[in-house]
């Protein structure tokens, strides 16, 4: 578990690089969700790379030495880690590689390019681009930023939290995406510290369930299944550095089908007149699934990506 003086250094780290992002009460939404909640919306879509990863990649990068920086840096993504660490890449003048698997959004990996980072397309799924990614790394050197099992990367992650708090009313509970982990573990590191009474819950996809699986059984599952549109969340295991601080701190943990996914996509961009990926979608999906449990409450979301591929939107709208 990460400390809340990682994520005070990481904040440091970051914050002559990046704005704060808004963070907004629409009463539209409260009315969706229903049940007398007060739903306020953290807009990490508005990030330079459209998501809060970037908070991630900027302090794993700004965190190492000189000599880790020439040497290079490599992660694997399904899209916005990768984006974090291309943009932090070009910002600081270091080489990145960034792997993604086969078949990956077409968007995201324009958008990495764009950065100036090479890309490399391996794996049929995220867990197979990660060995592939590793071998890359030991064969050429390069320092190895994990997309989660990295303690940097999840005090960047915290740094989301830190502005929520100093943004909004006080909140009863956060409803947070998770993938790997690090938003959901950089909450729960800042509310002991900040707000202990603060309630942390998690969403994942129904179609890719080894997060869930792994936190509803108290055991760290590999090679699960994955099959759900949203790839911020399209994790087939449960990683080392989050798994304990996950199963300890989380209030509570759900998963949405596709169909809820693709639902609050479209809900977000007629009420927020937002563009939010499938997880950048999950915290209003899982919140309305919460509903009936957090009756009265004042609840925080994040729009947490907004990477959305055109294929995906298209899907959404049709709907």
């Amino acid at each position: 578990m990460i400390t809340f003086d990682d994520v005070l250094a990481a904040e440091a780290r970051i914050r002559p690089h990046l704005a704060p992002t808004p963070m907004r009460h629409y009463p539209l939404l409260d009315a969706l969700v229903g049940h007398g909640i007060e739903v306020w919306v953290k807009h990490e879509n508005h990030q330079p790379t459209q998501s809060f990863k970037i908070r991630n990649g900027l302090n794993t990068v700004l965190a190492r030495d000189e000599a880790v920086r020439r040497r290079g840096i490599i992660a694997a993504s399904t899209g916005n880690h990768g984006l974090g660490v291309a943009y932090a890449g070009r910002l600081t003048g270091t080489p990145v590689t960034i792997c993604v698997p086969l078949g990956n959004n077409p968007e995201k990996n324009a958008g990495i390019r764009a950065l100036g980072a090479e890309l490399v397309e391996v794996g049929a799924t995220y867990d197979e681009t990660i060995g592939a990614c590793a071998a890359i790394a030991a064969e050429r050197g390069l320092t190895l930023a994990h997309s989660t099992n990295d303690p940097l990367v999840l005090a960047g992650a915290g740094t989301m939290t830190l502005e929520i708090l100093a943004q909004a009313p006080p909140l009863d509970a956060l409803v947070i995406a998770l993938g790997g982990g690090s938003q959901a573990v950089g909450a729960l590191a800042v509310a002991a510290a900040r707000q202990p009474a603060l309630r942390v819950y998690a969403v994942g996809a129904a179609g890719a369930p080894a997060q869930y699986e792994s936190w509803r059984r108290g055991e760290r599952l590999t090679g699960q299944p994955v099959r759900t549109f949203a790839e911020g969340i399209a994790t087939g295991a449960a990683y080392e550095v989050t798994f304990e601080a996950l199963r300890a701190g989380l209030a509570g943990f759900v998963t949405v089908p596709d169909d809820a996914l693709y639902a609050a996509i479209r809900d977000l961009i007629r009420i927020t007149h937002n563009l939010p990926e499938g997880a950048g979608a999950a915290g209003l999906a899982g919140l309305r699934a919460l509903a009936p449990q957090l009756a009265g409450q004042r609840v925080g979301i994040a729009i947490c990506g907004g990477n959305l591929a055109e294929r995906d939107l298209r899907i959404a709208l049709a709907d």
